[in-house]
């Protein structure tokens, strides 16, 4: 009888979560803060802002291990921004950038050194890497690389229409997404505003987006005012790593499957 009346909870615990999971059909929207390390004030202040943003942090900088510690502290989530070269470098000078130049060895080493230079990283995603992401064996040994690492994702940050990034990453069966909107291209606020307003539109059509935004002071005060109204807004802000689970298990929108 106590056996039964178990079984019958925890069906009724899993029928709970799955309707509350279905109920919950807001328009999903995660956001990126990139170029994290050189400097620590705004790093901070983006680490206090409100939701469940990420933080994605260049290895080899001076504040790497201290703000990604923070935002592990916070309940964050952590991600490696790794250097790739792009078509304005002779080569990719930042610490731990890879380039077309490389071995494979050196390659495989620099990914190494990356991911063990920031603490508590879940997943990566590109800095730079217009050039890089478009040649297939190189994104063929990144996504090797990140699969001997348990349970890491990737985020094309799509610096050119060219990227191959996702496709490969894909092919590989690793957990990946792509940013729809950088939100700063430049640092004017009616710039952020449309493009914040471009993202929700995206999100609202499409059922999800991603944004990606950099620690500007500029940024940082549009969403320190615009993140508590998306609730009431009608749309549901998450981690980036639910969000790349998510789809990761039901597939993608075959748009972004396909790299389109």
């Amino acid at each position: 009888m106590r056996r039964r009346r178990h079984c019958r909870s925890s069906l009724l615990g899993i029928l709970l979560l799955s309707a509350s999971l279905l109920a919950d059909d807001r328009p999903r929207i995660a956001i990126i803060i990139d170029d994290l390390g050189n400097e620590r004030r705004n790093g901070v202040r983006a680490i206090q802002l409100d939701g469940p943003i990420a933080y994605a942090i260049l290895p080899g900088t001076p504040r790497a291990r201290e703000l990604a510690e923070l935002a592990h502290a916070a309940g964050r989530d952590v991600l490696l921004h790794l250097p790739l070269q792009a078509e304005a470098d002779l080569e990719s000078r930042q610490s731990g950038g890879l380039n077309l130049d490389m071995s494979r060895q050196a390659f495989s080493l620099a990914v190494t050194r990356s991911l063990d230079a920031v603490p508590h990283v879940i997943g990566i995603n590109t800095h730079r890497g217009s050039l890089l992401t478009r040649h297939p064996g190189h994104m063929g040994w990144l996504m090797d690389d990140l699969g001997r690492r348990d349970g890491l994702f990737f985020v094309d940050s799509y610096t050119t229409a060219d990227s191959v990034a996702l496709r490969i990453a894909r092919e590989r069966g690793i957990p990946s997404m792509r940013r729809d909107v950088f939100l700063d291209p430049d640092r004017r606020l009616d710039t952020v505003e449309r493009e914040f307003a471009r993202l929700k539109s995206i999100a609202q059509a499409r059922g999800y987006a991603v944004g990606i935004g950099h620690p500007y002071p500029e940024t940082l005060d549009f969403l320190d005012r615009a993140l508590p109204g998306l609730d009431a807004e009608g749309f549901a802000l998450v981690p980036i790593s639910e969000l790349v689970t998510q789809h990761d298990r039901q597939g993608l929108d075959p748009r972004i499957a396909s790299g389109e």
